[in-house]
């Protein structure tokens, strides 16, 4: 299989560059709305549906958007897309709307969309741009439903709100919590690292380089300037 081929695109956000579990983005949704499986699996959902819209959009007009503010052009897409979506939501799944809360909006600044506009979306023809936004969203909304499960059952002795016999009299209401979050993602992450046999990608560098926001600032210089003063 080609590295950069259709399938190898669509396929390689489930585990061996899956947004959550290795590349560890999107961690506030991922631990906020997992305490259920709807809450979970309506986050991600929400967020493959403008991740996908958004890398076609950026996608189109990569050659039209200046280089010098293409960060805040590719916010303002995400952002109109994630009205959308509020919008609908809104209207015609009012409780779902509730349930996520704050949350929905903050899929704005949501480090998955904007690092695959940046990383992805931006460098390539819309085609592949939208089955990187399908692969990285179903990645995304796998990672998510599978720590909702956990830490519904467990915690709340439930399924996506069906009672389940026995559990449900012998909950922990840890897992239900920020700690049994916590948690449930960490050994999630080791799972992953243990099925792809260590040979998932890893942040060799915690520096300004390949960072989405790098944009933003004036670079390394900034940063390090920034870190100078802090240790002052």
């Amino acid at each position: 299989m080609k590295k950069d081929g259709n399938l190898a695109i669509l396929l390689r956000g489930l585990i061996a560059e899956n947004p959550v579990f290795v590349l560890i983005l999107g961690t506030c949704p991922s631990l906020a709305t997992t305490t259920t499986v709807i809450g979970a699996l309506s986050m991600g959902l929400a967020a493959m549906a403008v991740l996908i819209c958004s890398n076609a959009v950026i996608s189109l007009l990569r050659r039209i958007i200046p280089d010098t503010v293409r960060i805040p052009c590719y916010i303002v897409i995400i952002a109109g897309f994630v009205t959308l979506v509020q919008m609908v939501m809104h209207a015609y799944l009012p409780a779902l709307y509730e349930m996520l809360g704050v949350y929905l909006a903050l899929i704005t600044v949501n480090c998955i969309i904007l690092g695959r506009a940046e990383m992805f979306a931006s460098k390539n023809p819309v085609g592949k741009a939208i089955l990187d936004g399908i692969g990285m969203g179903l990645g995304f909304t796998l990672a998510l439903l599978s720590m909702g499960t956990v830490r519904e059952v467990l915690g709340s002795g439930s399924f996506a709100g069906f009672a389940i016999p026995f559990l449900s009299e012998h909950t922990v209401d840890f897992f239900a919590k920020a700690p049994g979050g916590f948690m449930v993602f960490g050994i999630m992450i080791a799972v992953v690292n243990a099925v792809s046999h260590g040979k998932a990608p890893k942040k060799k560098s915690f520096s300004c380089e390949g960072c989405p926001s790098l944009g933003l600032c004036h670079g390394e210089s900034v940063c390090a300037e920034q870190a100078e003063k802090e240790a002052k």
